[in-house]
């Protein structure tokens, strides 16, 4: 992912106003991104922990999404899930629902969408095993190579992305 500044950023938010991407808080690690790692931006907001937000390069430029985090989750230390956007397996706190308000009259309305995604949103670092999930059984071998990993999870998370933008 190419890096991009803070008003790429703000600006980039597809499904909340304005004033809400001027009030977002930027990830603490900003100013170090591995954005060579990264092929979307993801972060729990620092100044809002029940919020998340997305951005996705995409032709057109830069898409942003703004997330809602669940408030209080239970958590199995025996069962496992699995990321709908990387498909890396975690122990099940390592995932949560992420929901999305639609763009546009829908979202205002109140519509969302939902996807299971890593918890800490860092898909691309998990697929190219720059980051290591905590199961306690093994964590499954796949044959794909790291650039088709990639492209899964790109085309799974274009799909998310499409299910929020439609009109």
């Amino acid at each position: 992912m190419e890096p991009l500044s803070e008003n790429q950023i703000r600006s980039s938010f597809v499904n909340c106003t304005k004033g809400e991407a001027a009030r977002l808080k930027m990830p603490l690690d900003f100013a170090e991104l591995p954005w060579e790692h990264l092929d979307f931006l993801g972060w729990v907001d620092p100044g809002a922990p029940l919020r998340a937000h997305l951005v996705v390069p995409r032709p057109g430029g830069p898409v942003g999404i703004t997330l809602r985090v669940p408030g209080a989750v239970r958590t199995s230390a025996v069962k496992s899930s699995l990321c709908q956007l990387c498909l890396t397996g975690h122990a099940s706190s390592g995932v949560t629902l992420l929901t999305a308000p639609l763009a546009g009259p829908r979202g205002r309305q109140g519509d969302t969408v939902g996807v299971y995604v890593c918890a800490d949103l860092a898909c691309s670092l998990y697929v190219r095993g720059k980051r290591q999930p905590k199961l306690r059984a093994g964590q499954h071998e796949e044959s794909l190579t790291v650039e088709e990993k990639v492209e899964r999870m790109l085309g799974n998370l274009d799909a998310f992305v499409a299910r929020v933008i439609q009109a």
